[in-house]
């Protein structure tokens, strides 16, 4: 690899999804919980022309800091007032439970602590909605259950006219690696087994149909295809960025 050891970039990416009748974000970024290099998501917004009052619904991948802190505003008030946020339930009965927070090794703690945080303002609000695999959240918009890195860690399947696009959370921590090796896990996935095994099942899935993806730590813009190299090895294959003409 090119990159030089011990520190590599990665994106943290959210998505914000036009229906045509309904604002929806996928994700939100780490807001303040990571230091001051992330926690763009609301300035990028607005820089694209929309004001987080106009999100209708929030779609969250999993319950990690860096894909639900954008949240809450510096106040802990609710940073999208106007939307109703969607979490798994597999998800937020594992993050959101004192009990086994309080069973998990010190250097996971913190991670419960940010979840708890950040959802209480919403629950409070009535804003705190919970799903199961395959539900619809919204039309066109299918939960896929890719448990592994988290218990109720979520794809979003989107359809339109034809097409389909998965937005795939943490499925990839970095695609130098995981896409000609997907075996290989990182030390953030709950069970290291099962998460191998979803991505590698999605990689056939992608290769398969054809499918655009995106990842939330992809590089930017995150979008684009899989391709199937060998029975187990593949390649990222991004979606051309440039300006809209």
């Amino acid at each position: 690899m090119f990159a030089a050891a011990p520190k590599l970039q990665t994106g943290v990416n959210a998505f914000l999804i036009n229906t045509g009748s309904r604002l929806v974000l996928v994700d939100t970024g780490a807001a303040k919980l990571f230091g001051p290099t992330l926690g763009q998501v609301a300035a990028n917004l607005k820089a694209s022309g929309y004001e987080p009052s106009q999100v209708d619904a929030v779609l969250i991948t999993h319950l990690h800091g860096d894909h639900m802190g954008g949240l809450i505003d510096g106040e802990g008030k609710p940073s999208f007032p106007n939307a109703d946020v969607f979490v798994a339930k597999a998800d937020a009965d594992f993050w959101l439970s004192t009990s086994i927070a309080d069973k998990a090794p010190d250097s996971a703690k913190g991670f419960f602590k940010m979840a708890r945080d950040v959802a209480a303002p919403l629950i409070a609000a009535g804003k705190w909605k919970t799903f199961a695999a395959g539900d619809e959240l919204l039309p066109s918009i299918k939960a896929v259950a890719t448990p592994g890195h988290t218990p109720g860690h979520t794809a979003f399947e989107l359809d339109s006219n034809g097409q389909r696009l998965l937005l795939w959370g943490d499925l990839v921590h970095n695609a130098a690696v995981q896409f000609a090796r997907p075996g290989i896990t990182i030390e953030f996935d709950i069970d290291q087994k099962m998460a191998a095994a979803t991505r590698q099942k999605i990689f056939r899935q992608a290769t398969s149909d054809k499918r655009l993806v995106a990842g939330a730590h992809l590089p930017f813009p995150g979008l684009g295809h899989v391709r199937a190299e060998t029975k187990s090895a593949y390649t990222w294959i991004p979606l051309d960025f440039g300006p809209v003409r």
